[in-house]
């Protein structure tokens, strides 16, 4: 089994783990107490940083358990390979009421994903498709 390789970077930091056996996702907690008021967002610590594989980035993604219950979502959620800063996780409060983290509460989770480096290029055409230039619903409801 490969590994992914956290730094310590806190004395409250918390190892991330999965929630289940098949989850994608690796719960990340947060290292600090904090409250983010209604319609704020904040950056908060988690006492970590990472060592993401070349070839792949980190996504911090929402808790959908955070997100049904009180409006708890991510913003800015890249995590490139070369990074070894401290993992800080960017929620919103979208809810109705203040939300209260903390430490060691469960706030986010890292998910890999693996990418292909493509070069940018101009280029005078671009291949045909059925959909073409339609968006903002050409493809029905």
């Amino acid at each position: 089994m490969s590994t992914l390789k956290f730094k310590k970077l806190t004395d409250g930091a918390i190892l991330p783990s999965r929630g289940s056996e098949r989850a994608c996702g690796l719960d990340i907690h947060s290292a600090e107490a904090t409250l983010i008021g209604i319609g704020e967002r904040k950056g908060v610590r988690t006492g970590l940083s990472v060592a993401i594989p070349d070839g792949c980035y980190g996504r911090i993604a929402p808790r959908s358990g955070l997100a049904i219950r009180h409006g708890i979502d991510t913003l800015a959620g890249v995590v490139d390979s070369d990074y070894r800063g401290e993992l800080v996780c960017i929620l919103i409060n979208l809810g109705e009421t203040p939300f209260e983290i903390s430490p060691g509460d469960r706030i986010a989770q890292l998910i890999l994903e693996k990418f292909d480096r493509l070069e940018p290029q101009w280029a005078d055409n671009l291949d045909a498709t059925a959909r073409n230039a339609g968006g903002f619903g050409s493809t029905g409801i």
